[in-house]
């Protein structure tokens, strides 16, 4: 019989396990039971959190900058690089991860430190940036990251206008004529699991506000204020898909940087070498905290699945709790899903024991599919 080679692909358990801790977990419940097995990881993201943690696990040199943080603060924020491309995380400037517990800045939270990051990535030389976003604390467009990069946001009285997306309800004119020059020769990939446009029902302020502390009234100022933003800057971009991701600024991308955008998993499995490593599997292994609805929809498990699919090797996932049905699953291309709710029904308990369970998971799916 063919010796099994597996492919670790998955992506990380929020809260409980990073998707280099998932690899090494399920790694070791494989060996425990096929000892000789031959194992090959590939920590994935999906352009949000623990996009850059992927690339560096991937070979990529991590690289730190003092940016300013949605606050206004200063924070440490990481990147990626190898060569002459880049992969910058929005979430790691201008993420929800810091804002203290239970502080919330809808109104005026701001992207100027991704700005920032984008810009150190062009100081080392980038001439391609992968530009993951998602898990932002921010609506303002875009507005504070294309300040960093030298635009002009000016009220009517030839002032700047107030930080984040509420101060652009007093815009009156738009100078992009400062942006950094180096840009017009990157490409720049808008990474992103997210098709929404700008404004409107299922515009960012919309399907992605509350998570970020705002209200109702919140919600309307800052649709009102894109909205208005959008016809200072181009009318035209706010509805393309990806306009509304990590607060709209999928939006100043687009429109102004000239981006294209992309599904943040293909991308990002373009990235990290995935096609390579896929030919040599028999086997791929993949997940995330959370197996459900949303997974189905650009999730890195699904795209890894799909990959996976169209070569023709089998797939299996593991995940902390399991909302899909097997019809699901088998459509997504993914043949059984192991999950730690099974294991341990308490889900304290089972993300605190996230790790000693997944590699009980592991020693099953060695018993079911390298047996």
């Amino acid at each position: 019989m063919e010796t099994a080679r597996v492919l670790v692909a998955a992506d990380k358990f929020k809260g409980s396990l990073t998707a280099v801790q998932v690899a090494e977990r399920v790694t070791a419940g494989l060996r425990r039971v096929v000892p000789g097995v031959r194992v090959e990881t590939l920590p994935v993201a999906d352009g949000g959190d623990g996009t850059v943690a992927a690339a560096v696990a991937a070979g990529f040199e991590r690289r730190e900058a003092r940016v300013t943080g949605p606050l206004g603060d200063p924070v440490t924020a990481a990147y990626a690089l190898r060569g002459s491309t880049a992969v910058v995380e929005m979430a790691e400037a201008s993420g929800l991860q810091h804002l203290p517990d239970g502080v919330f800045a809808p109104l005026t939270a701001t992207t100027y430190g991704s700005g920032e990051l984008l810009r150190a990535a062009l100081e080392a030389g980038a001439t391609t940036i992968v530009f993951g976003v998602g898990g932002s604390a921010t609506t303002d467009g875009g507005a504070g990251m294309l300040a960093a990069l030298g635009a002009r946001f000016l009220d009517a009285d030839g002032k700047p206008v107030g930080p984040g997306g509420g101060g652009l309800a007093e815009l009156a004119e738009a100078d992009l004529s400062g942006l950094d020059p180096r840009l017009k020769d990157v490409d720049l990939v808008l990474a992103s699991d997210v098709d929404n446009p700008l404004t409107g029902p299922k515009g960012a302020p919309e399907v992605y506000g509350r998570q970020k502390g705002a209200s109702e009234e919140d919600i309307a100022v800052l649709d009102a204020a894109l909205s208005h933003y959008a016809s200072v800057l181009g009318p035209e971009t706010a509805a393309l898909p990806g306009a509304g991701a990590a607060g709209g600024i999928g939006y100043g991308a687009l429109g102004a940087l000239g981006a294209r955008f992309r599904p943040g998993i293909e991308v990002m499995l373009d990235v990290l070498g995935f096609a390579p490593a896929l030919a040599r599997a028999t086997l791929v292994i993949t997940g995330e905290g959370s197996l459900d609805e949303q997974t189905l929809h650009g999730k890195a498990p699904a795209g890894v699945a799909a990959a996976a699919r169209e070569a023709g090797i089998e797939v299996v996932a593991v995940c902390g709790r399991l909302a899909l049905s097997q019809e699901a699953l088998s459509g997504a291309g993914i043949a059984r899903a192991y999950a730690l709710a099974e294991l341990e029904p308490d889900p304290a308990v089972s993300m605190a024991q996230a790790g000693p369970l997944l590699e009980r998971a592991a020693e099953s799916i060695a018993r079911d599919f390298l047996g």
